[in-house]
């Protein structure tokens, strides 16, 4: 018999606010274990929580990005469960009120087809304390713990390994745009559930109720893989978990619903509990929080907020500056990258000026509209060096763009330099780094060293004359027609001119002197 898979995840996404959840303790990385703490999120009795408004509009603003509908009248809950990582028993979370409702992700597949991914609902939560396993102890760090978290709840729409991992992909990138998280995986910023059943193929996608939601009785045993925080382990894991489930099912071995853990050294999940449902946490009202009442201008307030959304972006980046699509895509994941880039592009910006047509408020059509434009070429250019030699710095150097030296202005500069023939393409390989390290004018750098280009043609004929004149064994070889001893004349020239020769006017007159002889 043949099987599909049924995948949902639930996402857990770190929210980027100054302070915690509940408390005014500050959010940071890296400091000794227990030492950003309080009363409340210590789960002390007594200690009431106070509600962060910056977690409620990150969570607003993250909705409104990926289409949901914004519900004006939010309810904390809590949900009741006895572990290290809690140490009031309890997590307010919201359950049956949340935050936002449907949206969803559009993805695309390998072969090119789009599928939407839809959002049951996003709730806003606190997070739980971090618990450090060593040899033969365990220790709880309660500096995570209160951290605002937001979940981001799926429907099941996903098929495969391929289709979870491009959902993540884009819902990462959007929450970046947004600036609402960093989504640093290694930090865990971003961590996902992965729920996933296999059922009998019949091609009946999602099977419904009358009411039409989804008939979940139909989706086959549900297990769940509890805190992935890589994309390699949950492709891995759901790789594995829908071949096992296959294995199970062809050996009338009955699937448990049950929650599983990963293992990436045996690479395969193993049991870890069987799986509560919503009532085993006995939720119920959070009765030290007042609901989240959010006004129509409020909610109008922070959509202006909203950044360009990332497709669209690309879409406008390939119109607007002539660049390939695979350039729009890899510029684009990066939103800092995308904005340095965007704002070096501006350089090459030009507006036109052209008469309007007659209105009522210039009849004689005398008012003037200003034509946004890009010189493409030198965009394009921009876009090359930014891909090739800049990435490549980026990487060997572990910097991040907004942390090198070098502003959008100067690498534009470069990019003009070259294409004016101020400067040749071996003297903006050699700038390029020393720039991106200390900064600096290009232009001013150049006119100070003297590194212009040499392109009169007398002084390159000079050149040219006096590397002939001094290799007479590869004048021989030309002449005996190895062709390639061309190139060794334009490197002796390049060498004389120390290296402000421009190439392709030296190439002519190598090849024409050697013609000659």
């Amino acid at each position: 018999m043949e099987f599909e898979n049924t995948i949902g995840l639930e996402t857990h996404v770190q929210l980027k606010t100054k302070t915690k959840m509940f408390c005014s303790c500050l959010l940071k990385t890296g400091c000794e274990p227990n030492t950003n703490v309080c009363p409340v999120c210590l789960g002390y009795p007594g200690a009431l929580p106070v509600m962060n408004k910056e977690a409620v509009k990150f969570t607003v603003i993250s909705g409104m990005m990926l289409g949901c509908e914004i519900n004006k009248h939010a309810v904390f809950d809590r949900k009741n469960y006895f572990y290290p990582d809690m140490a009031k028993d309890y997590q307010i979370s919201e359950n049956g009120q949340p935050l936002c409702l449907g949206g969803g992700v559009e993805i695309t597949r390998a072969d090119g087809t789009k599928k939407f991914i839809r959002i049951n609902h996003i709730h806003l939560e606190e997070d739980a304390a971090k618990i450090n396993h060593y040899a033969t102890t365990s220790g709880v760090d309660f500096n995570r713990g209160g951290t605002p978290l937001m979940e981001i709840v799926s429907e099941p729409d996903m098929e495969s390994a391929d289709d979870a991992i491009a959902y993540l992909t884009a819902l990462k990138e959007m929450l970046v745009y947004a600036g609402v998280s960093d989504c640093n995986l290694e930090e865990g910023n971003m961590r996902s559930d992965v729920n996933i059943s296999i059922r009998p193929k019949t091609g009946e996608r999602l099977p419904t109720k009358p009411d039409g939601s989804i008939d979940f009785s139909k989706l086959g045993t549900k297990v769940e893989i509890k805190n992935m925080n890589s994309f390699s382990g949950i492709h891995a894991a759901l790789v594995y978990e829908a071949k096992r489930q296959r294995e199970c099912m062809a050996h009338s071995i009955p699937l448990v619903q049950e929650t599983r853990r990963w293992d990436p050294d045996a690479m395969e999940t193993a049991p870890m509990r069987s799986k509560e449902n919503a009532h085993d946490y006995r939720y119920f009202p959070e009765p030290d929080l007042v609901p989240v009442e959010l006004s129509e201008e409020q909610i109008a307030e922070w959509r202006k907020l909203l950044p360009e959304k990332p497709e669209l972006r690309r879409a406008r980046m390939i119109e607007d500056y002539g660049i390939a699509e695979y350039d729009a895509e890899v510029l684009s994941q990066h939103k800092a990258n995308a904005d340095y880039f965007e704002a070096a592009a501006k350089v090459f910006e030009r507006r036109d000026r052209s008469v309007a047509s007659p209105t009522a408020d210039a009849p004689n059509g005398d008012a003037t509209l200003l034509s946004r434009q890009f010189d493409k070429k030198l965009c394009k250019q921009l876009c090359n060096l930014f891909m090739s030699d800049v990435m490549a710095l980026m990487n060997a150097s572990g910097k991040a763009i907004g942390d090198c030296a070098m502003t959008p202005a100067a690498l534009a500069s470069l990019v003009s330099l070259a294409a004016k023939g101020t400067i040749n393409g071996p003297t903006l390989k050699e700038l390029l780094p020393e720039i991106f390290e200390k900064g600096g004018d290009p232009e001013a750098i150049v006119k100070e060293r003297g590194l212009g280009a040499v392109s009169d043609t007398g002084a390159l004929e000079a050149f040219v004359d006096q590397a002939i004149a001094a290799n007479p064994g590869p004048v021989a070889d030309f002449k005996a027609g190895k062709k390639a001893a061309a190139g060794f004349f334009v490197g002796q020239v390049m060498k004389l001119s120390k290296g402000k020769a421009d190439p392709k006017i030296v190439g002519g007159l190598v090849a024409k002197k050697l013609a000659a002889l």
